[in-house]
């Protein structure tokens, strides 16, 4: 991802192993110079300045002002081109298209029923199953891909890639799991591993969480 000094507040999701993974799934693309690219949860602007860097036409979202004003710093440091909004998921583009989104959304599950979550734990706490933000991603994706285009998203498998691939398909878009990475438990899984083992989502063998890049593609 570049030798970027990442300026990274409190609060605000410091680019990690899953974006490292998306980072990789960015770089097999053919990206022609001048594509729109959304990175849609941009936390630090990391993968938005990745795809500028290639030339590429880019606009990053988050719902939380301290990302904003984080990705805005960090695209003026590098000086790239790179179009930042506040908001949540897809609203500040509805009616644009593009042909490229990036998704590093919250997936994590998280005890605590329905409660929507709050603060810093608003880019990984993803509701009871982990898919408060994806399922959502999967219906409205389609809408803003123009024909080719494609949607390149990372999650845990704790959260149900199966799932996302079937609702991308049902959707008419060509989907697949193309990366796969396992790592140590971070800090918020370690601090619920009692209760995802307890949910069945983590077996008693299981002592790292897999990592999965979603890739969809709406056909031409």
């Amino acid at each position: 991802m570049g030798a970027v000094n990442f300026l990274v507040p409190p609060g605000v999701y410091a680019p990690q192993e899953d974006t490292a993974l998306l980072a990789g799934a960015l770089s097999d693309e053919a990206l022609p110079l001048g594509a729109a690219v959304l990175d849609v949860g941009t936390g630090t602007g990391a993968l938005a300045l990745a795809a500028a860097r290639r030339g590429a036409r880019v606009t990053a979202v988050d719902v939380s002002w301290r990302a904003v004003c984080a990705a805005r710093v960090n695209a003026a440091r590098t000086g790239l081109p790179v179009r930042v909004r506040r908001g949540n998921l897809f609203a500040p583009v509805r009616g644009e298209s593009f042909d490229l989104v990036l998704a590093n959304p919250p997936y994590v599950p998280a005890p605590g029923g329905g409660r929507r979550p709050r603060g810093a734990a608003r880019a990984w706490d993803a509701g009871h199953d982990g898919r408060l933000v994806l399922d959502r991603i999967c219906r409205e994706v389609p809408g803003l891909l123009r024909p080719g285009g494609v949607l390149l998203l990372v999650q845990s498998a704790l959260s149900d890639p199966d799932r996302t691939v079937g609702l991308l398909r049902g959707a008419g878009l060509k989907a697949a799991v193309t990366r796969r990475q396992r790592i140590a438990f971070g800090p918020v899984v370690r601090g619920r591993e009692r209760w995802l083992r307890q949910r069945g989502l983590l077996s008693v063998a299981d002592n790292e969480e897999e990592l999965v890049v979603v890739r969809a593609e709406l056909p031409v």
